[in-house]
């Protein structure tokens, strides 16, 4: 097992697109916030444009907006992944060339969704990709949202066929398969945790290197220090504060996300409990339990 250091090893944090109550446009102010409160408090690197961004529901010149107000912010003080992918391969790879990448350190881009591709075509999608690329890639598996498995052979075929392919986000909940990826990826691939709640602490003791992480928006520190223990083994610390977060982590992700995440921001003054359609906010119920499980921190 490879346990050299990994260059998005640790917590990655996918932030949330904060926006305005009056007409839902996005709320820059907000957004600087909560890039210098996860910087401030410790995480590896950001993502942005990520599944937690809201991206669908934000147009171009918005995705370009929201880049560039967290490159000023973030300013060099820890890397930014940019979120591309999607369903037409031709498309993002028109979209990556067109990118300017300068303060780009990587590419999240999650398997494609809906048209469920079988194996070969999932391959050949990430193959492209990688070829189009300036920047190395974190593959994004995350059947839940997408109804296709990227599964462990094909995913350990493109990290030793494509040189720049050097990370997955796996969030497939399947412990085997991601043990099978740890086990027998090459040299230099990292398997990251794309689980908050239940996997990202006994994934890492099986050899997952770190996290992209929903929770780490608001409770940066606690879990940038868990994941911190778990790389230099401390089990004791890690489990200390697993434990924790835990019922915080189950109650943000009862409703939704981002809504549960906007919920608890709110209460941290970080940002308003806004989404775009078709999100709501958490129920008043959901709301409740966030409430009273932080105010208990």
């Amino acid at each position: 097992m490879d346990t050299t250091k990994h260059k998005f090893a640790g917590t990655g944090v996918a932030l949330v697109t904060p926006f305005i109550t009056q007409d839902k446009s996005i709320d820059f102010d907000a957004l600087k916030k909560i890039v210098n409160h996860v910087v401030d408090n410790g995480v590896e690197y950001v993502v942005a444009l990520g599944t937690t961004s809201e991206a669908p529901v934000l147009d171009e010149a918005e995705k370009r907006e929201v880049v560039a107000a967290i490159q000023e912010t973030v300013a060099g003080r820890v890397p930014l992944v940019l979120g591309i992918g999607g369903n037409n391969t031709a498309a993002i790879v028109k979209q990556i060339r067109e990118q300017t990448f300068e303060g780009i350190a990587g590419i999240l881009s999650v398997v494609p969704y809906y048209n469920k591709p079988q194996q070969d075509g999932l391959f050949a999608h990430f193959e492209a990709i990688a070829e189009a690329s300036p920047v190395p890639i974190i593959l994004y598996n995350v059947p839940g949202r997408t109804s296709a498995n990227l599964k462990a052979e094909t995913t350990l075929k493109l990290a030793r066929e494509c040189s720049n392919i050097i990370a997955i986000k796996e969030a497939s909940g399947d412990f085997s398969q991601i043990m099978q990826i740890v086990a027998n990826k090459p040299k230099g691939f990292a398997v990251l945790s794309g689980d908050d709640v239940l996997l990202t602490m006994p994934l890492m003791a099986a050899g997952v290197q770190g996290v992209i992480s929903v929770t780490a928006n608001a409770c940066t520190k606690d879990f940038s220090d868990m994941v911190r223990f778990m790389i230099n083994q401390e089990m004791e610390a890690a489990r200390e504060l697993h434990y924790k977060l835990l019922p915080l982590m189950e109650a943000l992700f009862t409703d939704g996300n981002p809504a549960g995440i906007k919920a608890l921001l709110s209460l941290m003054d970080l940002c308003k409990e806004e989404l775009r359609s078709p999100l709501v906010p958490v129920n008043h119920t959901v709301k409740q339990t966030i409430e009273s499980i932080y105010q208990s921190f």
